[in-house]
Protein backbone atom coordinates (compact mmCIF):
# COMPACT_ATOMS: atom_id res chain seq x y z
CA UNK A 1 0.00 0.00 0.00
CA UNK A 2 2.52 2.53 -1.01
CA UNK A 3 1.69 3.25 -4.13
CA UNK A 4 2.28 6.88 -4.57
CA UNK A 5 -1.24 7.43 -6.12
CA UNK A 6 -2.84 6.56 -3.08
CA UNK A 7 -3.18 9.55 -1.21
CA UNK A 8 -2.44 9.97 2.37
CA UNK A 9 -6.04 9.68 3.45
CA UNK A 10 -6.05 6.55 2.31
CA UNK A 11 -2.72 5.05 3.30
CA UNK A 12 -4.10 6.09 6.72
CA UNK A 13 -6.38 2.88 6.49
CA UNK A 14 -4.66 0.80 4.55
CA UNK A 15 -0.99 0.94 4.78
CA UNK A 16 0.90 -1.35 6.97
CA UNK A 17 -1.46 -3.85 6.96
CA UNK A 18 -0.22 -7.45 7.93
CA UNK A 19 -2.82 -10.25 8.85
CA UNK A 20 -2.00 -13.13 10.51
CA UNK A 21 -3.02 -16.98 9.71
CA UNK A 22 -6.32 -16.07 10.88
CA UNK A 23 -6.71 -13.72 8.45
CA UNK A 24 -8.25 -10.83 10.15
CA UNK A 25 -10.02 -7.74 8.71
CA UNK A 26 -8.76 -5.54 11.17
CA UNK A 27 -5.19 -5.16 12.54
CA UNK A 28 -4.30 -7.11 15.23
CA UNK A 29 -2.80 -6.83 19.09
CA UNK A 30 -0.07 -8.60 19.99
CA UNK A 31 0.39 -8.05 23.50
CA UNK A 32 4.05 -10.25 23.88
CA UNK A 33 7.02 -9.53 25.58
CA UNK A 34 8.78 -11.98 23.60
CA UNK A 35 8.48 -14.31 20.53
CA UNK A 36 9.31 -18.09 20.05
CA UNK A 37 11.62 -19.08 17.37
CA UNK A 38 11.55 -22.75 15.17
CA UNK A 39 15.29 -23.49 16.36
CA UNK A 40 18.41 -22.67 17.68
CA UNK A 41 19.99 -21.37 13.96
CA UNK A 42 16.50 -18.99 13.40
CA UNK A 43 17.20 -17.46 17.17
CA UNK A 44 20.64 -16.84 15.77
CA UNK A 45 19.93 -15.51 12.42
CA UNK A 46 17.29 -13.09 13.66
CA UNK A 47 19.68 -11.93 16.58
CA UNK A 48 22.14 -10.75 14.32
CA UNK A 49 20.44 -9.58 11.08
CA UNK A 50 20.60 -11.96 8.81
CA UNK A 51 16.48 -12.99 9.12
CA UNK A 52 14.12 -10.89 9.36
CA UNK A 53 11.21 -11.23 11.91
CA UNK A 54 10.17 -10.71 15.49
CA UNK A 55 12.66 -11.07 18.59
CA UNK A 56 11.76 -9.24 21.67
CA UNK A 57 9.29 -6.30 21.71
CA UNK A 58 11.16 -3.54 22.89
CA UNK A 59 12.59 -3.13 18.83
CA UNK A 60 10.53 -5.81 16.87
CA UNK A 61 6.30 -6.12 17.38
CA UNK A 62 4.04 -6.68 14.91
CA UNK A 63 1.76 -4.09 16.07
CA UNK A 64 4.23 -1.70 16.11
CA UNK A 65 5.25 -2.42 12.90
CA UNK A 66 1.69 -1.84 11.34
CA UNK A 67 2.11 1.50 12.68
CA UNK A 68 5.04 2.48 11.48
CA UNK A 69 4.11 1.25 8.03
CA UNK A 70 1.62 2.85 7.68
CA UNK A 71 2.78 6.55 9.14
CA UNK A 72 6.05 6.17 7.17
CA UNK A 73 3.74 5.39 4.01
CA UNK A 74 1.65 8.54 4.80
CA UNK A 75 4.93 10.78 5.05
CA UNK A 76 7.06 9.29 2.41
CA UNK A 77 9.07 8.17 4.84
CA UNK A 78 11.65 5.04 3.89
CA UNK A 79 11.44 4.43 7.79
CA UNK A 80 9.78 4.83 10.71
CA UNK A 81 10.93 4.40 14.36
CA UNK A 82 7.92 4.59 16.93
CA UNK A 83 8.59 5.34 20.47
CA UNK A 84 7.15 6.35 23.68
CA UNK A 85 6.48 9.34 23.61
CA UNK A 86 6.97 12.71 21.34
CA UNK A 87 9.62 14.07 23.18
CA UNK A 88 11.66 10.30 23.82
CA UNK A 89 11.17 10.60 19.37
CA UNK A 90 13.28 13.89 20.05
CA UNK A 91 16.24 12.62 22.20
CA UNK A 92 16.29 9.08 20.19
CA UNK A 93 16.59 11.35 17.21
CA UNK A 94 19.43 13.37 18.66
CA UNK A 95 21.48 10.02 20.36
CA UNK A 96 20.98 8.73 17.32
CA UNK A 97 22.60 10.93 15.04
CA UNK A 98 24.47 13.44 17.41
CA UNK A 99 27.65 12.75 19.36
CA UNK A 100 29.94 14.66 21.71
CA UNK A 101 30.93 17.75 19.61
CA UNK A 102 28.42 18.71 17.38
CA UNK A 103 26.16 21.17 17.17
CA UNK A 104 22.69 21.93 16.84
CA UNK A 105 20.51 25.29 15.05
CA UNK A 106 17.15 24.89 16.85
CA UNK A 107 14.22 27.27 16.24
CA UNK A 108 13.46 29.70 19.15
CA UNK A 109 9.78 28.66 19.21
CA UNK A 110 9.78 25.47 20.47
CA UNK A 111 7.92 23.12 22.83
CA UNK A 112 9.61 24.12 26.24
CA UNK A 113 10.46 20.81 26.75
CA UNK A 114 12.45 20.62 23.42
CA UNK A 115 14.07 23.52 24.63
CA UNK A 116 15.13 22.18 27.89
CA UNK A 117 15.89 18.39 26.31
CA UNK A 118 18.91 20.65 23.91
CA UNK A 119 19.45 22.90 27.12
CA UNK A 120 20.08 20.47 30.13
CA UNK A 121 20.17 17.31 28.63
CA UNK A 122 21.87 17.01 25.35
CA UNK A 123 23.96 19.54 26.06
CA UNK A 124 25.63 16.98 28.94
CA UNK A 125 26.96 14.38 26.34
CA UNK A 126 29.09 17.78 24.63
CA UNK A 127 26.67 18.72 22.08
CA UNK A 128 25.77 22.17 21.61
CA UNK A 129 22.85 24.17 20.52
CA UNK A 130 22.49 27.77 19.10
CA UNK A 131 18.86 29.15 19.03
CA UNK A 132 17.72 31.29 15.85
CA UNK A 133 14.61 32.52 15.09
CA UNK A 134 12.04 30.49 13.63
CA UNK A 135 10.99 32.69 10.76
CA UNK A 136 14.59 34.55 9.50
CA UNK A 137 16.94 32.05 7.52
CA UNK A 138 19.49 34.33 7.68
CA UNK A 139 19.94 33.33 11.13
CA UNK A 140 19.73 29.46 10.48
CA UNK A 141 22.68 30.31 8.01
CA UNK A 142 24.86 32.88 10.15
CA UNK A 143 24.48 30.05 13.07
CA UNK A 144 26.19 27.45 11.03
CA UNK A 145 29.69 26.33 12.36
CA UNK A 146 32.11 23.50 10.82
CA UNK A 147 30.55 21.22 13.29
CA UNK A 148 26.81 21.85 12.94
CA UNK A 149 25.10 18.09 12.50
CA UNK A 150 21.54 18.77 12.79
CA UNK A 151 19.05 21.89 12.44
CA UNK A 152 15.58 21.55 14.53
CA UNK A 153 12.46 23.28 14.09
CA UNK A 154 8.56 22.84 14.26
CA UNK A 155 6.59 24.06 12.37
CA UNK A 156 3.66 25.76 13.16
CA UNK A 157 5.27 26.64 15.97
CA UNK A 158 4.16 25.96 19.49
CA UNK A 159 2.34 27.67 20.59
CA UNK A 160 2.78 31.24 18.51
CA UNK A 161 1.81 29.16 15.29
CA UNK A 162 4.86 30.94 13.27
CA UNK A 163 5.33 29.16 10.52
CA UNK A 164 9.18 27.97 8.92
CA UNK A 165 9.81 28.30 5.42
CA UNK A 166 10.58 24.37 5.15
CA UNK A 167 12.08 24.01 1.65
CA UNK A 168 14.53 27.47 2.75
CA UNK A 169 16.18 26.41 5.49
CA UNK A 170 16.64 22.64 3.86
CA UNK A 171 18.60 24.32 1.72
CA UNK A 172 20.86 25.73 4.20
CA UNK A 173 21.18 22.89 5.97
CA UNK A 174 22.19 20.69 2.67
CA UNK A 175 24.72 23.30 1.92
CA UNK A 176 25.99 23.11 5.21
CA UNK A 177 25.98 19.02 5.42
CA UNK A 178 23.39 19.05 8.12
CA UNK A 179 20.16 17.42 8.40
CA UNK A 180 16.95 18.95 8.89
CA UNK A 181 14.66 17.58 11.32
CA UNK A 182 10.91 19.30 11.31
CA UNK A 183 8.67 18.38 14.29
CA UNK A 184 5.38 17.41 12.04
CA UNK A 185 3.18 17.16 15.41
CA UNK A 186 0.78 20.45 14.46
CA UNK A 187 -0.43 19.37 10.77
CA UNK A 188 0.16 15.44 10.65
CA UNK A 189 0.92 14.32 7.21
CA UNK A 190 -2.65 14.99 6.07
CA UNK A 191 -1.82 18.76 6.17
CA UNK A 192 1.91 19.01 5.19
CA UNK A 193 4.75 16.73 4.58
CA UNK A 194 8.01 18.13 5.13
CA UNK A 195 9.93 15.52 3.55
CA UNK A 196 8.26 16.33 0.17
CA UNK A 197 9.84 20.34 0.74
CA UNK A 198 13.63 19.11 1.21
CA UNK A 199 13.56 17.71 5.31
CA UNK A 200 15.50 14.86 5.84
CA UNK A 201 13.59 13.85 9.28
CA UNK A 202 10.22 13.97 10.67
CA UNK A 203 9.22 14.04 13.83
CA UNK A 204 5.52 13.23 15.51
CA UNK A 205 4.39 13.26 18.93
CA UNK A 206 1.75 10.80 18.19
CA UNK A 207 -0.36 11.37 21.59
CA UNK A 208 -1.67 14.39 19.88
CA UNK A 209 -3.29 14.44 16.44
CA UNK A 210 -2.84 10.59 15.34
CA UNK A 211 -4.60 9.50 18.68
CA UNK A 212 -6.97 12.51 18.18
CA UNK A 213 -8.74 11.41 21.60
CA UNK A 214 -6.10 11.83 24.92
CA UNK A 215 -5.63 8.27 25.20
CA UNK A 216 -2.25 6.95 24.85
CA UNK A 217 1.26 8.31 24.26
CA UNK A 218 3.37 7.57 21.69
CA UNK A 219 6.15 9.07 19.03
CA UNK A 220 7.64 8.71 15.92
CA UNK A 221 11.08 9.66 14.33
CA UNK A 222 11.16 9.01 10.08
CA UNK A 223 13.29 9.33 7.25
CA UNK A 224 16.14 7.27 5.10
CA UNK A 225 17.15 4.09 6.37
CA UNK A 226 20.38 5.72 6.25
CA UNK A 227 19.49 8.08 9.41
CA UNK A 228 17.18 6.22 10.69
CA UNK A 229 19.64 3.74 11.13
CA UNK A 230 21.32 5.05 14.52
CA UNK A 231 17.87 5.76 15.56
CA UNK A 232 16.74 2.33 15.95
CA UNK A 233 19.70 1.57 17.26
CA UNK A 234 19.33 3.93 19.85
CA UNK A 235 16.12 2.71 21.01
CA UNK A 236 16.61 -1.14 20.66
CA UNK A 237 19.77 -0.42 23.32
CA UNK A 238 17.76 2.17 25.44
CA UNK A 239 14.38 1.34 25.30
CA UNK A 240 11.93 4.11 24.97
CA UNK A 241 9.48 1.75 23.20
CA UNK A 242 6.40 2.10 22.13
CA UNK A 243 3.55 -0.63 23.57
CA UNK A 244 1.67 -2.91 21.30
CA UNK A 245 -1.51 -1.48 22.91
CA UNK A 246 -1.02 2.50 22.03
CA UNK A 247 0.16 1.32 18.43
CA UNK A 248 -3.18 -0.37 18.38
CA UNK A 249 -4.68 2.45 19.23
CA UNK A 250 -3.05 4.92 17.03
CA UNK A 251 -3.92 1.98 13.76
CA UNK A 252 -7.19 2.84 14.65
CA UNK A 253 -7.30 6.56 15.35
CA UNK A 254 -5.68 7.14 12.06
CA UNK A 255 -8.18 5.73 9.83
CA UNK A 256 -10.33 8.98 10.85
CA UNK A 257 -7.05 11.89 10.68
CA UNK A 258 -7.69 13.16 7.35
CA UNK A 259 -11.88 13.64 8.52
CA UNK A 260 -10.69 14.98 12.09
CA UNK A 261 -7.75 17.28 10.96
CA UNK A 262 -10.65 19.01 8.21
CA UNK A 263 -12.88 19.64 11.40
CA UNK A 264 -10.25 20.87 13.68
CA UNK A 265 -8.90 23.32 11.01
CA UNK A 266 -12.42 24.20 9.86
CA UNK A 267 -13.72 24.90 14.09
CA UNK A 268 -9.79 26.76 14.34
CA UNK A 269 -10.40 29.36 11.84
CA UNK A 270 -14.39 30.13 12.40
CA UNK A 271 -13.13 30.37 16.23
CA UNK A 272 -9.61 32.59 15.28
CA UNK A 273 -11.82 35.08 13.30
CA UNK A 274 -14.22 35.35 15.43
CA UNK A 275 -11.66 36.03 18.44
CA UNK A 276 -10.31 38.97 15.66
CA UNK A 277 -13.58 40.24 16.42
CA UNK A 278 -13.84 40.51 20.14
CA UNK A 279 -12.29 44.08 21.48
CA UNK A 280 -10.45 42.67 25.18
CA UNK A 281 -8.24 40.24 21.85
CA UNK A 282 -5.02 42.12 21.32
CA UNK A 283 -3.98 39.77 18.49
CA UNK A 284 -5.11 36.26 17.24
CA UNK A 285 -2.29 34.23 15.57
CA UNK A 286 -3.64 31.61 12.90
CA UNK A 287 -1.94 30.72 9.96
CA UNK A 288 -5.41 30.05 7.88
CA UNK A 289 -6.40 33.97 8.61
CA UNK A 290 -4.64 36.64 6.47
CA UNK A 291 -3.77 38.65 9.35
CA UNK A 292 -1.12 35.89 10.12
CA UNK A 293 2.74 37.42 9.49
CA UNK A 294 3.80 34.24 7.12
CA UNK A 295 -0.41 33.30 5.96
CA UNK A 296 0.78 32.79 2.48
CA UNK A 297 3.76 30.72 3.07
CA UNK A 298 1.55 28.49 5.44
CA UNK A 299 -1.17 28.17 2.80
CA UNK A 300 1.43 27.23 0.37
CA UNK A 301 3.63 24.11 2.93
CA UNK A 302 -0.22 23.06 4.71
CA UNK A 303 -3.47 22.82 2.74
CA UNK A 304 -4.98 24.04 5.62
CA UNK A 305 -4.25 26.09 9.05
CA UNK A 306 -4.69 23.40 11.52
CA UNK A 307 -6.15 23.37 14.73
CA UNK A 308 -4.56 25.54 17.16
CA UNK A 309 -5.13 29.25 17.83
CA UNK A 310 -3.06 31.24 19.54
CA UNK A 311 -4.29 34.65 21.16
CA UNK A 312 -3.21 37.66 23.50
CA UNK A 313 -5.57 38.67 25.63
CA UNK A 314 -5.49 42.39 27.33
CA UNK A 315 -4.60 42.70 31.11
CA UNK A 316 -1.78 39.98 31.05
CA UNK A 317 -1.47 37.21 33.53
CA UNK A 318 -4.96 38.11 34.98
CA UNK A 319 -6.64 38.28 32.03
CA UNK A 320 -5.71 35.58 30.56
CA UNK A 321 -6.07 33.10 33.80
CA UNK A 322 -9.49 34.61 34.21
CA UNK A 323 -10.53 33.92 30.81
CA UNK A 324 -9.47 30.08 31.31
CA UNK A 325 -10.83 30.13 34.84
CA UNK A 326 -14.27 31.09 33.56
CA UNK A 327 -14.30 28.18 30.87
CA UNK A 328 -17.12 25.41 31.74
CA UNK A 329 -17.27 23.15 28.43
CA UNK A 330 -13.13 23.33 27.39
CA UNK A 331 -10.63 21.40 29.28
CA UNK A 332 -7.61 23.14 31.36
CA UNK A 333 -4.82 21.37 29.94
CA UNK A 334 -1.58 21.27 28.22
CA UNK A 335 -2.47 18.34 26.10
CA UNK A 336 -3.57 19.21 22.64
CA UNK A 337 -5.08 17.30 19.33
CA UNK A 338 -8.11 16.22 21.47
CA UNK A 339 -11.71 16.24 19.71
CA UNK A 340 -12.51 17.91 23.21
CA UNK A 341 -11.03 21.77 22.94
CA UNK A 342 -8.15 22.46 25.40
CA UNK A 343 -7.69 25.77 26.68
CA UNK A 344 -3.92 26.46 28.32
CA UNK A 345 -1.86 29.69 29.12
CA UNK A 346 1.55 28.86 27.92
CA UNK A 347 3.79 31.05 30.16
CA UNK A 348 3.24 29.14 33.00
CA UNK A 349 2.51 25.97 32.05
CA UNK A 350 4.15 24.10 28.55
CA UNK A 351 6.90 26.92 28.44
CA UNK A 352 7.20 27.53 32.55
CA UNK A 353 10.34 25.37 32.63
CA UNK A 354 12.64 28.23 30.39
CA UNK A 355 14.17 31.35 31.44
CA UNK A 356 11.67 34.11 30.90
CA UNK A 357 14.32 35.79 28.89
CA UNK A 358 13.76 33.05 26.37
CA UNK A 359 10.25 33.21 26.62
CA UNK A 360 10.18 36.63 25.75
CA UNK A 361 12.49 35.86 22.68
CA UNK A 362 9.80 33.81 21.38
CA UNK A 363 7.41 36.00 22.02
CA UNK A 364 5.43 34.23 24.50
CA UNK A 365 3.89 37.02 27.21
CA UNK A 366 1.87 36.51 30.33
CA UNK A 367 -1.40 37.30 28.10
CA UNK A 368 -0.78 34.65 25.92
CA UNK A 369 -3.69 31.77 25.83
CA UNK A 370 -3.16 28.80 23.03
CA UNK A 371 -6.13 26.85 22.24
CA UNK A 372 -6.36 23.58 20.51
CA UNK A 373 -9.65 23.59 19.04
CA UNK A 374 -11.85 20.49 19.09
CA UNK A 375 -14.59 19.14 17.03
CA UNK A 376 -17.70 20.70 18.96
CA UNK A 377 -20.14 23.06 17.59
CA UNK A 378 -17.96 26.32 17.31
CA UNK A 379 -20.63 28.79 18.82
CA UNK A 380 -20.14 25.86 21.86
CA UNK A 381 -16.72 26.97 21.77
CA UNK A 382 -17.20 30.88 21.64
CA UNK A 383 -19.99 31.14 24.64
CA UNK A 384 -17.60 29.02 26.59
CA UNK A 385 -15.12 32.21 26.40
CA UNK A 386 -17.24 34.20 28.42
CA UNK A 387 -14.41 35.40 30.26
CA UNK A 388 -13.33 37.54 27.10
CA UNK A 389 -15.79 40.15 28.23
CA UNK A 390 -15.64 40.50 31.70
Amino acid sequence: MSEPSYQPETLAIHAGTARSQFGEHSEAMFLTSSFVFENAAQAAARFIGEQPGNIYSRFTNPTVTMFEERLAAMEGAEQCVATASGMSAILACCMGLLKAGDHVVASQSIFGATVNLFNNIIKKFGVETTFVSATDVAEWQAAVRPNTRLFFLETPSNPLTEISDIAAIAAVAKKSGALLAVDNCFCTPILQRPLQLGADIVIHSATKYIDGQGRVLGGAVLGSKKNMEGVYGFLRTAGPTMSPFNAWVFLKSMETLKIRMDAHSANALALATWLSAQPNVARVLYPGLPSHPQHKLAMKQQKTGGGIVSFEVKGGKEAAWRVIDNTKLLSITANLGDTKTTITHPASTTHARITPEARAAAGITDGLIRIAVGLEAVVDIQNDLRGLNS
